[in-house]
Formats: C-alpha cells, structure tokens, sequence
C-alpha cells in the first residue's frame, strides 16, 4: 500500500500495488549489485563498465514496470519511478 500525500500531509489516495510481478527483476538487480561490487573490488574497469549498464537497465526496467502498473492509479514520471523502484529495493534487503 502506498499513500499519497500533499505537501501538507493530508492523505490524497491510498493506492495498492502488488510486488509480486517485480520479484524477478528486483532479484537480478541484486545479483547485478552484487557483480558491480566484486568487480570494483577487483579493479576490472571494463567489466565494471558493462555490469554498470547492465544494472541502469535493469533500474529503468523495474521503473517502466512500475509507471505502467501504476498508471490510471497515479500519474508518476520516469525519475520518481526510479526512486521508487530503489526504495523498493531497500526495502527487500535482507540482511
């Protein structure tokens, strides 16, 4: 459940999304993070370079799948997307 708030804090709409169809693209992002980080640790420049791509695509995928799950619902631009779709993501962290 996500709500919707104005500047001021009042409740505008509650709206309910469900994750399940960002499961998988939610845990490649993960093992794409998890590549990026050995590979930075490993000093390899031109695999950090195509794993980076590779991780900015996923990002943008989950955050088309959200805009278009969330259209009709809420109007939401590709940035806020993506910041939501990172969000997510934290939330999904296990630790």
């Amino acid at each position: 459940m996500i709500d919707i708030r104005d500047i001021e804090d009042m409740l505008l709409r509650t709206v309910s999304l469900s994750l399940k169809p960002l499961r998988q693209v939610i845990q490649d992002y993960f093992q794409i993070c998890e590549s990026h980080l050995d590979a930075l640790q490993a000093r390899t420049m031109r695999r950090l370079e195509t794993i980076d791509m590779a991780r900015r695509g996923l990002h943008n995928q989950g955050a088309m799948l959200l805009t278009e799950w969330l259209a009709g619902k809420i109007e939401v631009d590709l940035d806020t997307a993506r910041r939501l779709f990172t969000l997510i993501c934290v939330l999904h962290v296990r630790a």
